[in-house]
């Protein structure tokens, strides 16, 4: 008979969500952000995906293959925080709805409780909760 294997507790890796900026704030650069985002970090750990000077120009072919890499280990259980450039923002979730099926987690500000609230997104209505 084999010697039943015992798992040791510390090995196990539980991983955090993350909240997928979408761009750096306007003036981080100078060290002084426009405003502070740090309440989504409640939601997980933040990533930011591209520098705030960063721009969707004619050729947005190499723009999209950057952020497919910078995207590629979205899960369900992350979320977006979408700050920059609406047409960077469009593409974001685009590339998020194909790798998720269309569901996935937005992060709202909501001004009057100065916090963020999150929004699930089901763009094609099945009802399925995003904990795949």
């Amino acid at each position: 008979m084999k010697e039943k294997e015992s798992m040791d507790y510390k090995d196990i890796k539980i991983s955090r969500p993350t909240v997928y900026v979408v761009q750096e704030i306007a003036g981080t650069r100078e060290g002084r952000p426009k405003f502070n985002i740090m309440g989504a970090a409640e939601y997980g750990k933040l990533k930011f995906l591209l520098d705030e000077r960063s721009q969707m120009i004619f050729s947005p072919g190499p723009l999209i293959f950057k952020l497919k890499n910078l995207l590629k280990d979205f899960k369900p259980t992350d979320h977006l925080l979408l700050t920059g450039d609406p047409a960077i923002i469009g593409v974001v979730c685009s590339l998020v709805s194909d790798i998720t099926n269309g569901r996935y987690n937005l992060l709202k500000w909501d001004r009057q409780e100065k916090r963020y609230y999150p929004i699930e997104i089901d763009l094609y209505g099945t009802g399925a909760k995003n904990d795949d």
